[in-house]
């Protein structure tokens, strides 16, 4: 259910961080950030995809990860949230599971402290590039299987992680089913963030008719990779309303959820869309195209 016309507008923030390789250090740096953007105003502050730690080697990795009820870094963003009294949406946290694997989890806290959702990312990034650099996410994290959107004071949030912004069928789901709001926290790659990072969440705000919210990885990290930065906010029209560079910090951006409705009513393509069968047409044999010819 939405809310009243009091609570239709809201400040959000992105932090953006260069996370490392050891938790403390990357729980003081998102502390601090988003201290600052909520004595700057903001009342929901988002950081970026794997918040307490961005390390590539696996035994590293588990060498450091706890499971959720243990993990010192929630704890702590926890009491964070309620020293701040902000809404704090953790982008995601390594958290480690039964076995061998992992969860990329986001977790969004209240004012309160208390977490009010959490969302395992869907989507995970399995590739081989023609460089030969390889990327096995499947291998360390498992995938959740449920989309979430969150009712908070002012409306719908809808929940994903960085790879999942390449599916818009998840954020067409997500709008469908009340999310005004899409979190879309990263640690988008330097080469795919330059090619595809802005032109990805301004379509996924345009299709949706929600306001996307981005906090991003940005610059060389401690395991040497580089990640894009530039965390954004871009309305329903797809207007980039906040955008960072690679370092990190915190941008702002006020959210009047009345532009939902508005440009929704104006394209309605979410009561427009309908459903459909494909018909695979069956391939013509390379006789009869050279005949043709």
């Amino acid at each position: 259910m939405a809310g009243t016309a009091a609570e239709r507008s809201f400040v959000a923030a992105c932090v953006q961080m260069r996370a490392g390789k050891v938790a403390t250090r990357n729980v003081d740096q998102a502390a601090r950030l988003a201290k600052q953007a909520a004595e700057a105003g903001a009342t929901y502050v988002q950081t970026p995809e794997m918040t307490n730690l961005l390390v590539r080697s696996r035994d590293e990795l588990f060498a450091a990860i706890l499971p959720e009820e243990a993990d010192p870094s929630l704890a702590a963003f926890q009491e964070l949230a309620r020293a701040l009294k902000v809404t704090l949406h953790l982008g995601s946290l390594a958290i480690r599971l039964e076995g061998d694997r992992a969860a990329n989890r986001a977790f969004v806290i209240d004012p309160a402290g208390d977490i009010v959702a959490r969302y395992d990312k869907i989507h995970m990034f399995d590739v081989d590039l023609p460089d030969g650099e390889s990327w096995r996410e499947s291998a360390t994290y498992r995938p959740g299987e449920q989309a979430v959107v969150v009712q908070m004071p002012w409306g719908g949030l809808g929940l994903t992680i960085c790879y999942d912004v390449r599916f818009p069928t998840l954020h067409r789901a997500l709008a469908e089913h009340g999310a005004e709001v899409i979190a879309s926290p990263a640690a988008f790659t330097k080469k795919t963030g330059e090619a595809h990072w802005h032109v990805l969440l301004r379509a996924r705000a345009v299709e949706t008719g929600a306001f996307v919210v981005a906090a991003a990885q940005g610059g060389r990290h401690e395991d040497g990779r580089e990640t894009f930065g530039h965390s954004l906010i871009v309305d329903p029209w797809g207007r980039i309303l906040a955008e960072a560079g690679e370092e990190p910090g915190f941008i702002l951006a006020e959210i009047d959820l009345d532009k939902v409705a508005d440009i929704r009513q104006r394209i309605p393509s979410l009561e427009n869309g309908r459903r459909f069968a494909v018909t695979p047409l069956p391939v013509e044999p390379a006789t009869l195209r050279e005949a043709a010819s």
